[in-house]
């Protein structure tokens, strides 16, 4: 094993957190007097930048040191069932960010919610079921990459 095998691993999966991480917590940052960006709130302004500016630097980090993981360990890598599945529930996963939890977020986000407004509160929970099945998904892909079973 490589010297720098460690180092791109946790870069790897570092930056494979980090690509999910607004979607996933930003419909908990979301209250009803911090509906808006202007509202000032320095969490979902951070969150924000993050998922705009910084998913498509983080993706292509997350490419690249895929690929570097993939050479350094070989193609045969790419053989195994479990990584093949974490691969697919990751696509998922992506797709439901991109797709599904970001654009939904962004209307809540630009609505300014008043303290009884029930049609946001319920939109603002949903949006967290979403992100509580893309954290278990997350989960999902760690187990299958920590434990490696044999799948079939």
């Amino acid at each position: 094993m490589p010297v720098y095998f460690p180092a791109l691993l946790v870069t790897h999966i570092v930056l494979a957190i980090s690509l999910f991480l607004p979607s996933i917590l930003l419909p908990f940052a979301l209250r009803t007097r911090r509906a808006t960006v202007e509202s000032g709130s320095r969490v979902v302004q951070v969150l924000l930048w993050a998922q705009t500016h910084g998913t498509l630097l983080i993706g292509l980090g997350l490419a690249l040191t895929g690929l570097a993981l993939v050479a350094t360990l070989g193609p045969q890598l790419l053989e195994q069932t479990w990584l093949l599945l974490a691969l697919f529930i990751y696509f998922v996963n992506l797709a439901i960010a991109f797709f599904i939890q970001r654009p939904n977020l962004r209307r809540l986000i630009g609505i300014k919610a008043q303290a009884d407004d029930a049609s946001w509160k319920e939109r603002a929970k949903r949006q967290r079921y979403v992100s509580y099945l893309m954290a278990g998904m997350v989960g999902t892909i760690g187990f299958l990459m920590s434990s490696k079973p044999v799948l079939w």
